[in-house]
């Protein structure tokens, strides 16, 4: 019994190019207790891996957070499957803006301690205790509200190539960081403010409608289905558009394109651009934004040193990283010194000096 995958990225791409069929991009999460995560786990990719699913997806005692692509034409078999499972029958499926063949290439099921990463250790909050969920419209209204404040509750690598108009955007590399300095700015305002918030697709919003109002804030508001369904109902709506740039996505896409605003910039050269890439050097691998011409001059690396090693046999490379290590770099996002244009970000104090 096949409980994982066998197949490489590059295999797999052969048999997608070779299948011809148009698949779909999609996400979805839900918390509810599962009582045995792995054996859960474990039929879910007995199931999916005949349906040719392939993607990201985590299981917890506490739910599961899925990221994944299949053919479209296995779509119905998908749903009607989710159907036969009580707490994700009828489920909200976020169907991706811009659609990619190859946006996954692996089907990763893993049971993790929680769908996502938060560091907390308090277990006296109620998850399901959550905010209020609001449509696209809704949103619109409430963050043109003066005593609102609009928080994005994603890290800084992805809100800087796009976010919603006057938004905060704390700078932070992980979710829980934002957890305690939005909770410490905003002290003072528990009760007379609305504190909205909004992120990729709605499981971290989520969990952290729940833990704000279990820390006192009165007014606790998040975008249902994240950006991914608030761009969905703005054109099904014919609503204004208050999102500039791009939506971040963890996907071999990178990014969908929600406006034609760029408001980022190259890390290296300062113009105007909003595309993420990795270094070429396998012992960096760092994720920042490059424009064409850097990409061309800096041969897709983020400096000179690591341009220096990448050009150099592959052998070579390898015998260099043998009992080095990975560099730090490969864990960050868009952080390095010698990465000059690093986008300045708004913060909650912006707001009340505005």
């Amino acid at each position: 019994m096949q409980l994982y995958n066998k197949l490489s990225a590059k295999e797999r791409a052969e048999l997608i190019e070779k299948a011809g069929k148009d698949r779909l991009t999609l996400s979805f999460y839900q918390y509810a207790k599962i009582e045995n995560p792995q054996e859960f786990r474990d039929q879910l990719f007995l199931v999916w891996d005949k349906l040719d699913v392939l993607g990201r997806i985590y299981v917890a005692s506490e739910g599961i957070n899925g990221q994944l692509s299949l053919p479209a034409e296995n779509f119905e078999a998908f749903k009607t499957h989710l159907d036969t499972i009580d707490f994700l029958k009828d489920i909200r499926l976020n169907i991706a803006v811009e659609q990619d063949n190859m946006s996954f290439l692996k089907l990763k099921v893993k049971v993790r301690k929680k769908i996502v990463a938060d560091g907390l250790n308090d277990h006296t909050f109620d998850v399901t205790n959550k905010g209020i969920h609001v449509g696209a419209d809704k949103f619109n209204q409430l963050i043109e509200d003066e005593n609102t404040v609009l928080v994005d509750m994603r890290n800084h690598y992805e809100s800087e190539i796009g976010h919603f108009k006057n938004a905060v955007t704390p700078d932070v590399d992980t979710f829980r960081e934002s957890l305690d300095i939005i909770e410490d700015d905003l002290k003072e305002h528990k009760e007379d403010k609305n504190l909205v918030m909004y992120c990729t697709g709605g499981i971290r919003c989520e969990k952290a409608s729940a833990y704000f109002k279990h820390k006192g804030f009165k007014n606790v508001y998040q975008l249902e289905g994240g950006i991914i369904e608030y761009t969905r109902q703005v054109k099904e709506e014919n609503l204004e558009n208050k999102f500039l740039g791009q939506n971040f996505v963890f996907d071999d896409r990178r990014a969908e394109r929600i406006s034609e605003d760029v408001i980022a910039n190259c890390h290296q050269c300062g113009e105007p651009f909003d595309v993420h890439t990795n270094c070429a050097n396998e012992a960096c691998h760092l994720l920042f934004i490059q424009c064409p011409k850097c990409k061309e001059e800096m041969e897709n690396c983020c400096s000179t040193a690591c341009m220096e090693i990448n050009r150099l046999p592959y052998e070579e490379q390898k015998v260099l990283r043998k009992g080095q290590g990975n560099s730090n770099d490969i864990f960050k996002k868009g952080r390095a010194d010698h990465l000059p244009h690093k986008k300045d970000l708004r913060n909650i104090n912006d707001f009340f000096t505005k």
